[in-house]
């Protein structure tokens, strides 16, 4: 039975085998505080992505680590985030295929049946095996001294953990971020899901509303509708995806309609009222009013850092709820004995990030090294079917410091493998500074995106130009000789002028 919890999310966590495994792992029930050092070389406040990649890197180094975690270890990748959404997405995926199998050449196979509290065990199983390599007790081996506990600066080198001070002679704050919940009047007393809920569930409503239409809503929409959820994104904005290009969104908008997801653009939820059994969502479109029945809620609208209860201002750092711990380009706090990583100091709040920022901040505290966040290539992806992917600039922004852009797109359905899978969807484009080879930036609108721009994140890192990916040999057929025609497309580019200026001569 769903419950609600203080602040009104559903919540109805089911106590299965997986859950003893994955709660056994992140926080064992019999866990003992260890003894504390005199003094640490690194404490690291926050036990996710970040603050564990943190402890195996310092441990690597051979400092002594303490790492505190007042909730789950692994954070919000294992437990909420990553790992069980795309768990979903992937079966979501698999009966859409089912539902479309025709295309496929088999006989007509009849309604598909979604079991969805099975769908939810399979997840839960997913996330009981990754839960292994975040364990307490391999921390533990490793060397680092783990404590669930909360903690609370008392001074500029020290804080308290449970009532027991440690000492430190370098600390990391990487306690991540949580769901914003908007201030909606009725949405407590209704109950809604978060992302830190929504994976609880075991049954699936039939009606739902997604507020926000961002990665996080989008993503779970589209998962939600394809189980057979009558789906609803409402999105304040004019767009969704708002920071990705408009034909990449224009895409996904087209395979949203497909699947029956329904899209309500500059349209707000002002309010939301029970009416006997019946949950009702007042919409606002410019003036216009209108309601919508709904069985469950969901909010997407992103998240704010966990900033509060740690007394941060006696250890001198400075931060506020919106951006969160305010670093410097090497991740330095206000205190330079203190460093942050991962989401709750980045604008980019992603898993990869949160290790990236994580290495780079033990490598400035430990090593003294002087290692900046502005110099790294970040890609992101957001896992819709199609997957859409980015890395680098986009052209408004290279247009805003005034550097000439060129492009060059593939579409998709000019690629063989995309053809003969039936998702020709989508587009490889490339910007690449004029005048030169170098790229700037991406962006990949097709099935498996987020595998793709591997490929052109390394050339940026690595400083290859475009036409040196044109000599990249791609096994054939595959997704990624688009990446190839876009280099062959600049390359030609290149060769025209001159051989325009040779035949002149």
């Amino acid at each position: 039975m769903n419950s609600l919890t203080r602040e009104g999310a559903v919540t109805n966590a089911p106590a299965d085998d997986y859950e003893a495994e994955r709660l056994g792992n992140v926080r064992p029930s019999a866990w003992r505080n260890p003894d504390p050092a005199p003094r640490y070389d690194l404490v690291i406040l926050g036990g996710g992505t970040a603050g564990l990649t943190a402890a195996a890197v310092a441990r690597e180094r051979g400092a002594s680590v303490a790492l505190i975690e007042p909730r789950l270890l692994g954070g919000t990748c294992l437990n909420t985030g990553c790992v069980p959404s795309k768990a979903l997405i992937h079966s979501a995926r698999i009966f859409a295929e089912l539902r479309d199998a025709n295309r496929y050449g088999t006989a007509d196979v009849g309604p598909v049946q979604v079991d969805f509290a099975s769908v939810m065990e399979r997840m839960r199983g997913i996330r009981a095996r990754i839960s292994r390599g975040d364990a307490a007790s391999r921390l533990a081996a490793m060397g680092t001294d783990v404590f669930f506990a909360s903690a609370r600066f008392t001074a500029a080198d020290s804080l308290h953990v449970g009532g027991t001070e440690l000492k430190f002679d370098k600390a990391l704050v990487a306690t991540g971020a949580q769901p914003l919940v908007p201030a909606i009047p009725g949405l407590a007393e209704c109950g809604f899901l978060t992302s830190d809920t929504v994976f609880d569930q075991t049954s699936l409503p039939e009606r739902i509303v997604v507020i926000g239409g961002g990665p996080l809503g989008c993503e779970m929409a589209q998962a939600l509708c394809r189980f057979g959820a009558r789906t609803t994104i409402v999105q304040n904005w004019p767009l969704f995806l708002p920071r990705e290009e408009r034909d990449a969104a224009q895409i996904l908008s087209g395979a949203f309609a497909r699947d029956g997801l329904e899209v309500r653009l500059n349209t707000r939820v002002v309010d939301i009222r029970m009416d006997g059994e019946r949950r009702i969502a007042e919409l606002l479109s410019d003036d216009n009013r209108s309601t919508l029945e709904f069985d469950a809620i969901l909010t997407g609208t992103g998240r704010s850092p966990r900033v509060e209860g740690m007394d941060l201002e006696l250890a001198g750092i400075e931060y506020d709820g919106r951006r969160g711990v305010h670093v410097d380009d090497c991740l330095r706090t206000s205190n330079p004995r203190i460093f942050a990583a991962g989401d709750v100091c980045l604008a980019h709040r992603f898993n990869d990030t949160a290790r990236a920022s994580a290495r780079l901040a033990v490598a400035n505290a430990l090593d003294g090294a002087n290692e900046r966040w502005s110099e790294l290539v970040i890609p992101w992806c957001t896992y819709t079917d199609p997957e859409i992917a980015h890395v680098g600039m986009y052209v408004r922004q290279a247009r805003e410091k005034g550097i000439g852009v060129r492009t060059f797109t593939v579409p998709m359905h000019t690629v063989d493998r995309a053809i003969t899978d039936g998702h020709d969807e989508g587009f490889v484009k490339i910007h690449v500074r004029d005048g030169t080879a170098e790229i700037l930036g991406a962006t990949i609108v097709a099935r498996h995106a987020g595998e793709m721009i591997s490929e052109i994140t390394l050339a940026m890192v690595a400083k290859l130009g475009l036409d040196k990916l044109s000599r990249v040999i791609h096994p054939y057929p595959t997704r990624s000789e688009a990446i190839r025609m876009a280099a062959d497309a600049f390359v030609r580019s290149e060769r025209g002028p001159a051989v325009t200026r040779k035949l002149r001569d």
